[in-house]
C-alpha cells in the first residue's frame, strides 16, 4: 500500500497530531482565561469540544510515536477506519464549537467577549487575532487529517 504524507505511523502525521494538540489546548486556555466565560453556554462548548480534540489528538501522536519506534503499521483497515470515524466525530465537534464561539455577539455594538472582558484596546486586537489565528489553523489541520484518512481508506482496497 501507498503511504501518504500525514497518514498514521509517519512524521508528518505525527506533526499534525502535535498542531492539532497545540491549537485545541490554546484554544482552551485562551477561553478559559477569560473571566466570565462560564456564563456562556457556547464558552463552555468551545472549551469542552477542544478538550476531547486535544485529548484525542494527543493519544494519536502518542500512537505514532509508537509506531515510529517500533516500526509497526498503523494502515491496517480497522485502525484506518477508527482514526476516520474519530476524526470525523471530534471535527464535527470542535467546527459546531468554534462556529457557536465566534458567531456570539453582543448589544455593544458586536464585541466578543474577549473584547468586553480586556476593553483595553490593545488586548482587544490581540483577542481577535489570536481567536481567528487558532481556529484557521485549527480547521485546516483537521482537515488536512480527514483528507488524509479519506484518502488513505480509499487506498486500501
Amino acid at each position: 500500500m501507498r503511504v501518504l504524507a500525514g497518514s498514521p505511523g509517519t512524521w508528518s502525521g505525527l506533526s499534525l497530531r502535535v498542531g492539532q494538540s497545540v491549537f485545541a489546548a490554546a484554544s482552551v486556555f485562551v477561553t478559559a482565561s477569560a473571566l466570565s466565560f462560564s456564563a456562556y453556554t457556547a464558552f463552555c462548548y468551545l472549551i469542552a469540544s477542544m478538550g476531547l480534540q486535544a485529548l484525542w489528538s494527543l493519544g494519536l501522536a502518542c500512537l505514532d510515536c509508537y509506531a515510529l519506534k517500533f516500526k509497526k503499521d498503523l494502515h491496517s483497515a480497522v485502525l484506518v477506519s477508527l482514526f476516520v470515524v474519530g476524526d470525523w466525530v471530534t471535527a464535527i465537534l470542535s467546527f459546531a464549537a468554534a462556529c457557536s464561539a465566534a458567531g456570539f455577539s453582543f448589544d455593544r455594538s458586536s464585541a466578543s467577549v474577549c473584547e468586553l472582558i480586556f476593553e483595553e484596546e490593545s488586548l482587544s486586537k490581540f483577542c481577535k487575532i489570536e481567536r481567528n489565528v487558532t481556529y484557521f489553523c485549527y480547521i485546516i489541520s483537521t482537515c488536512c487529517r480527514l483528507a488524509n484518512d479519506i484518502f488513505t481508506t480509499t487506498n486500501d482496497g
